[in-house]
């Protein structure tokens, strides 16, 4: 199975359905029927098949979404899901802009 381009990528246009194609090692551009393009990366972990959202083409280019896959992989290689990880890291980032001065500070 071939690479996917940024050639390739640019030229992909809606078909009414469902469009999945893949780069390797899991990752695969999603295009829906309306013709949006969203990386996903399918993986498993504990037995059970997943799916990680990586961001949206072109916001997320190609080069970027691979960087994602492999630190994805390194990841699960370290016994750490992926999926779960993104969701701590966005939760941590939550919590800590939640407990600013600013947020804190009251007015009298």
């Amino acid at each position: 199975m071939s690479k996917l381009t940024d050639t390739f990528l640019r030229g992909l246009k809606a078909t009414g359905q469902i469009q999945k194609k893949s780069d390797g090692g899991g990752l695969y551009i999603h295009v829906s029927p309306t013709g949006g393009r969203l990386w996903r990366l399918a993986y498993s972990f504990d037995g059970k098949q997943k799916t990680l959202s990586l961001g949206a083409y072109p916001a997320v280019k190609l080069v970027e979404a691979r960087q994602k896959r492999d630190e994805a992989k390194e990841l699960l290689a370290k016994g750490i899901d992926p999926g779960a990880h993104k969701q701590a890291v966005k939760a941590a980032v939550r919590a800590e802009n939640e407990n600013t001065f600013e947020k804190k500070r009251t007015f009298f």
